[in-house]
């Protein structure tokens, strides 16, 4: 071999192992970049982690779990639901609740303000479910104070106080709930009740005095035989002439005097009829009937004790009640929530629980000018007028 092809071999040589070097030096140290980059995956969940912290429910949740109890008046279980809206406010949150006088009247709910505005035992209400017509009221009493929930924009202008002291939670329409075992011939109209066949089996869900049921149930009477929504006297003629006739039952009616057929026809909201016929599961047999005419609407209210004892359980309480969660729950209650056109809008409610919403149509909303007007003249003149001591069972 001469010189020259052995030096070009080596050359050869030189050039290939240097190539094999370099190749050799960028593989090692490939994996210094891909063993970096986990470093970043792995600080992406620190951001994640930090969210709660900005929870604007937070600070809320924990004040009222300082508190411990929530205090409620007037909310039968059976009523719009609240059964299941009690048990999961207290599942999700942890709080106790202290339910005061579930068959109170809303008349009642502001009289519990008042006699415990020094106490904050367990006898002072923290948040009362009210009729329409007595969120002004009470606003004007300084019984309530102002909190504005998380969903406020979705609510109806027409629905709640500008200043947040009241909003409307729901409303339903008064009906005929009949024990049909033992009153076979329902009632479609509310000059049907007048009938013989009805002699002491009518009662009302409450005091007309005091019970924002009952006096509309007065008011709603009155659409049926002759007055209007700016006229309820009517309706006063109307109840004289039932309890002249012995078909008033002056007790307040509930779904367990029903069922005993004591009442066999209880005037209620409608929400409160179709739940106690689910109850019933066949026995008694009972039914719903929406009245031919007088079709009343009628919408309650939530707020807030100037005087709770508890502010930030009742706070989120209102939350709660307001969130999708709250509303379905009142929903499947038959009620029809305050939301519910944004619930619908959104189509977040489930397809069953619209169907089985019955037909309302053609009732009537009052105003709260006429509300006001229909309740002073009930409440004045029911004692004069009718002259029954509606009082509960004892």
């Amino acid at each position: 071999m001469n010189k020259k092809f052995a030096f070009q071999l080596l050359a050869l040589f030189v050039i290939a192992a240097t190539l094999l070097s370099a190749c050799g030096a960028a593989a090692t140290e490939a994996p210094v970049v891909a063993t970096e980059a986990p470093v970043v995956a792995t600080e992406a969940p620190v951001v994640a982690t930090e969210a709660p912290v900005v929870d604007p429910m937070a600070e809320l949740v924990a004040a009222a779990q300082a508190e411990g109890t929530l205090t409620t008046i007037a909310l039968p279980h059976d009523w719009c639901n609240y059964g299941e809206a009690i048990e999961a406010f207290k599942a999700k949150y942890g709080l106790e609740v202290n339910e005061l006088n579930p068959d109170a009247g809303s008349g009642d709910e502001i009289e519990a303000i008042k006699a415990n505005k020094d106490n904050t035992g367990p006898q002072a209400p923290d948040v009362i479910d009210v009729g329409f017509a007595f969120g002004d009221s009470s606003k004007a009493e300084g019984l309530i104070q102002p909190y504005k929930v998380s969903t406020w924009d979705s609510i109806p202008a027409d629905a709640k106080d500008a200043d947040g002291f009241w909003y409307g939670d729901y409303y339903g329409v008064l009906s005929f709930l009949v024990n049909t075992d033992v009153q076979p011939e329902v009632p479609q109209d509310w000059a049907d009740l007048l009938d013989s066949k009805f002699s002491g089996q009518v009662a009302m869900s409450g005091d007309p005095r005091t019970s924002n049921q009952a006096i509309q149930t007065v008011f709603a009477s009155s659409l049926a035989n002759g007055g209007s929504l700016d006229d309820a006297q009517p309706g006063l003629d109307f109840w004289a002439e039932m309890n002249t006739a012995g078909n008033l039952v002056p007790l307040i009616a509930n779904n367990g005097l029903v069922a005993t057929g004591e009442t066999a026809v209880r005037i209620t909201w409608d929400y409160n009829a179709l739940a106690a016929v689910d109850s019933f599961e066949g026995n008694p047999a009972a039914t719903v009937v929406i009245p031919a005419t007088g079709r009343f609407a009628g919408v309650y209210v939530q707020a807030i004790s100037a005087y709770a004892p508890h502010p930030n359980a009742a706070k989120l309480w209102m939350e709660f009640l307001y969130s999708d969660e709250g509303q379905i729950i009142w929903m499947k209650g038959y009620c029809h929530p305050i939301r519910e056109a944004d619930l619908r809008e959104r189509g977040v409610i489930p397809a069953d629980l619209l169907a089985k919403l019955p037909d309302v149509s053609g009732a009537v909303f009052p105003t709260l000018d006429q509300l006001n007007a229909a309740k002073a003249l009930i409440t004045a003149n029911w004692d004069s007028a009718v002259g029954a001591d509606v009082q509960a069972a004892p």
